[in-house]
């Protein structure tokens, strides 16, 4: 299942409203969007100046485009919006497997522990 892009900020904001799980290396906000709204899953990507430089931040929002493009095909849920923010210190040098396992455990949080 292909990923849409969040591009419009209404988007963040209702995402930044819904459930959240806060990881060692990001937090994930997740929202079951309403029937009808859009199809598939949709992610987006955030990194504020506490995360960094821009060197950092872009580091950061890549490492966590491709864990997201790794693990919400298999892990996300259809009908979903996700939105993984950066953490300062965090997000842009934690080990790679463990910002993956950081997401598969996010996920199964915002879901209700199933799957």
């Amino acid at each position: 299942m292909p990923l849409t892009v969040l591009a419009r900020r209404a988007d963040f904001l209702r995402a930044a409203r819904a459930r959240r799980a806060p990881t060692e290396g990001f937090l994930l906000q997740a929202r079951q969007r309403p029937k009808g709204e859009a199809e598939g899953i949709r992610v987006g990507f955030t990194c504020s100046k506490k995360v960094g430089n821009a060197v950092a931040r872009n580091r950061a929002k890549r490492r966590l485009r491709e864990i997201a493009r790794l693990i919400l095909p298999e892990h996300g849920r259809d009908g979903w919006d996700y939105v993984l923010i950066g953490r300062a210190e965090k997000t842009a040098w934690r080990d790679f497997a463990a910002l993956q396992a950081d997401l598969r455990h996010a996920l199964r949080k915002v879901h209700g522990g199933s799957r």
